[in-house]
């Protein structure tokens, strides 16, 4: 029998669903802390995203502050982080460092979205008689919505792949069953972990590019055929792994 089908019988066994670290429960803890750190990031990343995109100030801030961010290791901060903060705010510890990994993906896909706005559609708006808020909420948000959800895509799998070490600090999740199986040389079991690891991936990244696609007007569809190389994920992409 082979790694691949000792790691399916490890994952299709029913002590798997028993126990403190039944699957269902790791699944849980993993999408919690990910769901938890996105939102918390998005409430900090959008708005000032937003607020770049529009003004056209501040990019090169947001770049730098982005480029840091995504320059810290993650594992070396949450356990920085475990340490400073101490072993009974493990959860924050981890949250944060999550909220931090997040930021930079969120905070271009904001700011691109509105700077790959066509200027002309919103001199045309503010010739009209539109406010900054109407033109922003009726205008901008809307056009620009395809590469906020292509930035929102990012941040996500980069989170979900990232709260997998967050069991290396007893912090649960799908990462448990690697982090536990490597010592025991139980390589049937890492194997499971990290297939589900990306199944949960794969599974996040089909139903945001299923959003994106969504989120184009269908106007904007119908006039402007989307290329691969010119689709609003590769671009959301190129902003999110491009400092400048």
């Amino acid at each position: 029998m082979n790694l691949f089908s000792e790691a399916m019988a490890w994952l299709f066994s029913p002590e798997r669903l028993q126990g403190p670290y039944a699957l269902q429960t790791l699944l849980g803890q993993h999408l919690f802390y990910t769901v938890i750190s996105v939102l918390i990031a998005a409430a900090i990343a959008f708005p000032a995203g937003w607020l770049i995109g529009h003004t056209g100030k501040g990019r090169e801030i947001a770049v730098a502050i982005s480029g840091a961010a995504r320059a810290v290791p993650s594992f070396g901060l949450l356990v920085l982080l475990v340490l400073v903060l101490g072993v009974v705010r493990t959860p924050l510890a981890a949250i944060i460092t999550f909220v931090l990994l997040a930021i930079p993906s969120l905070l271009a896909g904001a700011y691109t979205g509105l700077e790959a706005i066509d200027r002309r559609v919103v001199d045309a708006a503010r010739a009209m008689g539109m406010t900054e808020w109407q033109i922003f909420t009726k205008v901008e948000l809307r056009l620009g919505l395809p590469l906020l959800v292509g930035g929102l895509r990012s941040a996500l799998l980069q989170v979900i792949a990232t709260v997998t070490i967050g069991a290396y600090v007893n912090l649960g999740g799908l990462g448990w069953p690697i982090i536990q199986g490597i010592p025991l040389r139980r390589f049937d079991q890492v194997l499971g972990g990290a297939i589900l690891v990306a199944v949960l991936a794969l599974l996040v990244d089909l139903l945001l590019a299923l959003a994106q696609k969504a989120a184009v007007p269908s106007g904007v569809r119908a006039q402007h055929p989307v290329s691969e190389s010119s689709s609003p994920s590769s671009r959301a992409r190129r902003a999110a792994s491009v400092p400048a």
